[in-house]
C-alpha cells in the first residue's frame, strides 16, 4: 500500500468534513471512508504506536489489531514527537514549518527544544503557518482536543495545534468522558465535529524499557482498551481513526556510540543539538567542511553524515527561512546505533528505544479505521 505522509492526514479530515482548500490532498480518505461521508471524526493520536509494535505484538492490541487498515503512512524527518505533530498539525514538511528536530539552533543562536516550550519563543512567530484546526473551527466545525492539561499553553501545542478548544484531560476515564461530551455537543448543535485526542503512554514504555518488553506490551493493551471505548462512542455518522507520530529502534549498548569519546568531534563545532539518532552539528564559521569529513571519518559505519544541503529533501522543501535552523552539518544513525552524549542530553541519551532516524521501525506509523 502507498505510504502516504503523516502529513496528509489531518487536511484529508478536514475536506471530509467540508472545511474549504483541502479538496486536492483529499480524495484517497473520502474513498476509504465511502458513503455517506462522516460527519464526526475522532483522531487519537497514539506517541511511539509504530507499525513496528503492532506487527511485533498483535496479540496485545486484538481491537486496534481488527480496526481497518489505510495505513501506513511515514512519519516526517526526523521522525520525531515534535516534528511531527507539527506536520501533522499544519499539513506542512518540516522545511515548511520550520520544527525540524527534538532540539535545534533558532536564528539568534539560542536552543529551542520544542517538547519543554513555554511561551518563548513567540510560537505563532516561530511557527506562523495556520493549522488545519484553525481552518476547521473557522470553516464551523466543532474543534476540540483532548489531552493532557499541562500542554494546553505548551509552546508546542500552541504552535502546531492551536484551534479549537482544549479540554484538559489526563487520566483515560477523563478522556473518555470529554470525548463523549464533545461528540455529543456536535450533535446537539448539528455541526461536523473534529476531535483530536492524544495518548503518550506506549511512547514512555518504548523508551524506557524497549519495543519488546513485557511493559510496552502491556500499554499496547491499554491504548487498545482505549479505542474499544472511544468506538464505543461513535454514532452512526461517526469514525475514528487511530494513527501515531512515529516508531522506535532499541539501541544495544554495543552500539551506542559516545560522542565525547572522540574529542576529534567537538573541533570546528559550536554546538549539537537534535537527538540521539538524529544529530544537528552546528559549526563556527569556515568549519563546515572540516566537521563534515571528521564526523563522517569518525562515525564511518554508525550514521549516515550529511551537509544542510544533502539533507534538505529529507525536510523538504526547505524554505530559506528556516534553513539555519538545521545543522550544518546532519548525522542520520544507521541501523540500530545511537549517537549519544551525556553532556548534550544525559537523560535522553540513556533511553533503550530511540527514534528519529530512517528506518522503517522509526518512520512507519498505522493509520486504523473504524465507523460507528
Amino acid at each position: 500500500m502507498t505510504r502516504r505522509p503523516l502529513a496528509d492526514l489531518l487536511p484529508s479530515v478536514a475536506h471530509v468534513l467540508g472545511v474549504p482548500g483541502y479538496h486536492d490532498r483529499a480524495g484517497w480518505l473520502a474513498d476509504a471512508l465511502g458513503d455517506p461521508a462522516p460527519t464526526q471524526v475522532v483522531v487519537l493520536m497514539a506517541d511511539g504506536l509504530g507499525t513496528v509494535h503492532l506487527d511485533r505484538h498483535p496479540g496485545a492490541a486484538p481491537v486496534l489489531t481488527s480496526m481497518t487498515e489505510l495505513g501506513p503512512l511515514a512519519a516526517p524527518f526526523p521522525a520525531t514527537t515534535c516534528v511531527s505533530l507539527t506536520s501533522f498539525g499544519t499539513g506542512l514538511p518540516p522545511g515548511m514549518h520550520g520544527i525540524v528536530g527534538t532540539a535545534f539552533r533558532l536564528d539568534d543562536g539560542t536552543t529551542l527544544a520544542p517538547l519543554n516550550w513555554g511561551a518563548e519563543p513567540n510560537p505563532i512567530a516561530t511557527q506562523p503557518e495556520p493549522t488545519i484546526l484553525e481552518r476547521a473551527e473557522a470553516a464551523g466545525v466543532l474543534v476540540v482536543s483532548v489531552a493532557p492539561a499541562k500542554h494546553r499553553l505548551s509552546g508546542l501545542t500552541r504552535a502546531a495545534l492551536r484551534g479549537g478548544e482544549y479540554l484538559g484531560a489526563d487520566t483515560l476515564d477523563e478522556r473518555i468522558e470529554s470525548v463523549a461530551s464533545a461528540l455529543a455537543r456536535g450533535r446537539v448543535m448539528g455541526v461536523p465535529t473534529l476531535v483530536y485526542v492524544y495518548w503518550p503512554e506506549v511512547d514512555k514504555a518504548a523508551h524506557v524499557f524497549g519495543a519488546d518488553s513485557p511493559q510496552l506490551r502491556a500499554e499496547l493493551g491499554t491504548a487498545d482498551g482505549l479505542v474499544a471505548r472511544l468506538i464505543g462512542l461513535l454514532g452512526p455518522q461517526g469514525v475514528l481513526l487511530v494513527t501515531a507520530d512515529h516508531g522506535h529502534v532499541d539501541v544495544p549498548d554495543e552500539h551506542r556510540f559516545d560522542l565525547e569519546a572522540v574529542p576529534a568531534l567537538r573541533v570546528g563545532v559550536e554546538t549539537i543539538l537534535g537527538e540521539p539518532r538524529v544529530r544537528h552539528v552546528y559549526a563556527a564559521a569556515g568549519h563546515s567542511d572540516q566537521v563534515r569529513a571528521t564526523w563522517a571519518r569518525e562515525l564511518a559505519g554508525a550514521a549516515d553524515v550529511r551537509t544542510r544541503e544533502q539533507v534538505a529533501p529529507l525536510l523538504g522543501p526547505l524554505d530559506d527561512w528556516y534553513a539555519d535552523r538545521v545543522g550544518d552539518v546532519v548525522a542520520i544513525a544507521r541501523d540500530d546505533w545511537g549517537l549519544v552524549s551525556d553532556r548534550v542530553d544525559r537523560l535522553v541519551s540513556s533511553l533503550r528505544g530511540q527514534h528519529g532516524a530512517l528506518t522503517d521501525a522509526e518512520v512507519l506509523v498505522p493509520l486504523r479505521m473504524a465507523r460507528g
